[in-house]
């Protein structure tokens, strides 16, 4: 099968060899996006939840340049480099979903790109 990818002008660019969304048949693999601001390609100045919003921010861009909505998201998987910071993005993720949530998992790791406290990736089907 062909390799099809998506991406959007207004999320940051790769800063590796990798695509900013991969399609598989109907799935959309969004890579993970950290809080950078796409403008300036620096991370934003704020807290853990300002952080998720930021990287939602990315992920929508991208799920919307491949002709796909938030509301077509299916799995999230979030990185956290600490898991004090769980409620914080907790409360920033509520605000970008609707019942019935996509799946999640979130995982503390040791570091991030850029020193970012957290990551998401997400997958999103076509309808």
């Amino acid at each position: 099968m062909p390799r099809s990818t998506a991406a959007s002008p207004n999320a940051p660019k790769a800063i590796g060899p990798y695509s900013q969304a991969t399609w598989a048949g109907d799935l959309l693999y969004c890579s993970g996006q950290t809080p950078i601001d796409p403008a300036v390609g620096q991370l934003i100045d704020g807290d853990v939840e300002a952080q998720t919003h930021r990287c939602f921010d990315n992920l929508q861009a991208v799920v919307e340049a491949a002709g796909l909505t938030m509301d077509d998201v299916i799995k999230c998987n979030v990185y956290l480099t600490d898991m004090a910071n769980f409620q914080a993005m907790n409360r920033a993720y509520g605000t970008r979903f609707s019942e019935p949530y996509p799946s999640r998992t979130t995982v503390a790791v040791a570091g991030l790109p850029l020193n970012a406290a957290v990551e998401i990736e997400l997958i999103a089907k076509r309808s």
